[in-house]
Parts: C-alpha cells; sequence; structure tokens
C-alpha cells in the first residue's frame, strides 16, 4: 500500500524548504532531516519586472517543490533562501542584486515570501549557504576554513574562517568585484576591471554581443535560439565549447585567467587552506576547467610553492538550494 500524503494542515517539522535564486534560473527543493531531496522544481528567473516578480517566480517553484514532495508550503518548518546582493539576514531585506530585474535598491524579499508561503522564511547571501552547505555537507568538510567561488552570471564568494561564517557587515565575500585589470572593462557593479567583468557570464554574454555587431563571428546565439533560450546560458556556453566556437573558447579562456588572478589574491590575504569551484559555469565545464583555474592562480599566489586545495563543488547544482534549506536548521 503506498504512503499515505501528509496533510497539508499539519506542520511537518522534518521537511524544510530551500530555494536558490539565481541569474538564470530559479531552483527549489523540499529536504527531510537527512537533507535528502524530496521534491523539487525549476524555473527560469524573470528578465523583465520588478522584485516583486522574481518573488511571484520564487513562491511558485517553492509551492511546485511541496508539491511533488506531498505537502504543502505552509507545513514546512521554513524556508530558506539564497539570494544574490548585499542581505540583511534579521530584516529579510535583499540590495544591490543587479543581475535580477529592477533590483538596485532594497526589497524585502523575506516578509514578501513569508506572506505568500504561509510559512517562516530566512535570507542568506546565495553563495555564502551554497559554501555552508559544502562545509556541513560536501567537498569542505575536511577544512577549518575556505573559500567557496561560485562561478555563474556572476562570480560570488562564501568564506568559512574557523568553522565560521564570514558575513561582515553583510556584504562579505564579492570576490567578483575584486579589481583584476586596473582600468579593465566596465563590470554591472559600475567599476572597471572587476573579476566579474571578465568572468561572469552575464559580462561574457554583453562582451559576446559587442563583439558580433563589428563583425565577429560565433554560433553561441545561434545554440541559444535553437535551445529555446533568452539568454546564454551554461548549457549554450558548454554547447559551443564542444563546436570548438572561436569566441566562446576565447572568453571562456578570459574567464579562467580571471578566476585564477582573483582567488590567488584572496588566498594570499587570507591564507585559505582550500578553495571550491561551483555555480552555474563550474558545475556545468566541471573538473578538467577546476584543474585550468588552479593553474591559472599559480603564478599569482604569494606562497606558491604551498598552493591550497582546489576542489569541484561536491554537491553540484543543488548546493544552493541545500545550502538555503540549512538556513532554516540554523534559525529554528
Amino acid at each position: 500500500m503506498p504512503a499515505a500524503k501528509p496533510s497539508p494542515s499539519r506542520s511537518q517539522p522534518n521537511l524544510r524548504g530551500g530555494i536558490d535564486l539565481g541569474g538564470t534560473k530559479i531552483e527549489a527543493i523540499v529536504v527531510d532531516a537527512d537533507h535528502k531531496v524530496l521534491g523539487s522544481a525549476r524555473y527560469q528567473t524573470p528578465t523583465e519586472g520588478t522584485p516583486a516578480d522574481v518573488a511571484a517566480q520564487m513562491a511558485k517553484a517553492m509551492g511546485d517543490a511541496a508539491k511533488a514532495a506531498g505537502t504543502t508550503t505552509q507545513a514546512l518548518l521554513g524556508v530558506g533562501v539564497g539570494s544574490p546582493g548585499s542581505v540583511d539576514a534579521k530584516a529579510g531585506t535583499v540590495a544591490g542584486a543587479r543581475n535580477l530585474p529592477g533590483w538596485s535598491g532594497s526589497f524585502p524579499l523575506g516578509p514578501t515570501l513569508a506572506e505568500q508561503l504561509g510559512t517562516r522564511v530566512a535570507v542568506g547571501n546565495d553563495v555564502q549557504v551554497a559554501t555552508d552547505a559544502e562545509f556541513k555537507l560536501g567537498v569542505g568538510k575536511d577544512y577549518d576554513s575556505l573559500i567557496g567561488v561560485f562561478w555563474g552570471t556572476g562570480v560570488g564568494g562564501g568564506i568559512i574562517l574557523n568553522g565560521q561564517a564570514w558575513l561582515g557587515r553583510g556584504g562579505a565575500g564579492e570576490i567578483g568585484h575584486m579589481v583584476v585589470k586596473d582600468g579593465g572593462r566596465r563590470c554591472g557593479c559600475g567599476n572597471r576591471g572587476c573579476m566579474e567583468a571578465y568572468a561572469g557570464r552575464a559580462s561574457m554574454e554583453r562582451r559576446a554581443r559587442k563583439l558580433v555587431s563589428k563583425g565577429r563571428h560565433t554560433k553561441l546565439f545561434e545554440i541559444m535560439e535553437q535551445r529555446g533560450r533568452q539568454r546564454l546560458t551554461s548549457s549554450v556556453w558548454g554547447r559551443a565549447l564542444e563546436h570548438d566556437d572561436e569566441l566562446a573558447t576565447l572568453l571562456i579562456a578570459e574567464a579562467v585567467e580571471a578566476l585564477g588572478a582573483g582567488i590567488a589574491s584572496a588566498v594570499n590575504l587570507l591564507d585559505l587552506p582550500a578553495v571550491i569551484i561551483g555555480g552555474g559555469l563550474g558545475v556545468r565545464f566541471g573538473e578538467g576547467y577546476v584543474r585550468r583555474i588552479e593553474k591559472a592562480m599559480q603564478p599569482h599566489l604569494f606562497v606558491g610553492h604551498h598552493p591550497p586545495d582546489v576542489h569541484l563543488a561536491g554537491l553540484g547544482d543543488l548546493g544552493g538550494a541545500i545550502g538555503a534549506a540549512l538556513k532554516v536548521i540554523r534559525t529554528a
């Protein structure tokens, strides 16, 4: 006899939700006390509108994930959210998430979702919660200190120091905005020469469009249309590389060099024993590109004879959502 589905009106104290809000996708999951994923749903992140539109899409994804797990959002112990931008965890607000539509100011993401989902919501920085998950459950378990570098729409970082997440004043870990070239390319943040201006997927797409407008040939946008995408997603970049697309190969090579310089600088500052590479592009490209980034770090390391261990994120594409669900445990 199949197990009976839980009553929608009854609290499920062992079930928690997690939402990973990215620049191209929203991933929602429901996990049990052992962090096993019982239900999931994925939607594209809106490209237009306001933060309220993004929140509505997040609520829809979470509702579908709960349904897939045989429960409702109201019955969950709570929902954790990993969001880009500067997060005020106590207030549940997110500011400066520039890779999301209309999100230049502050928005009460936590309270908005709590009202829509009917359960309490805890908000954290997307890369930090993913780093926390790797530290507790993934490849970071053997280290007391590490940095997680998540290579996707932007480039974000999460820091663990002596077993504790280092949050600073709410904006710690923004490794993508370390300057790797003085007076270099304009970044989406408005500054010049940031790592993200060379390695962030959104910046690489802007660069590709600019070069195409000047007559450069590439299959990137042809592949994007064939796959029904509105942006150059990780899968589009991956497919272009498989076709030996010259422009894609060039831009990814530039990204790897920028990542190597920026990550090495962070390691030089903190003398960290481990680096974890994740994010949409990091996970998509896998171990081979992690080794390329590790090689690109080497010339910039101050203590080159004793480099940090460099790992591919062990939790894969769901690491951000799993880390978000851990926020509920910490705030329960």
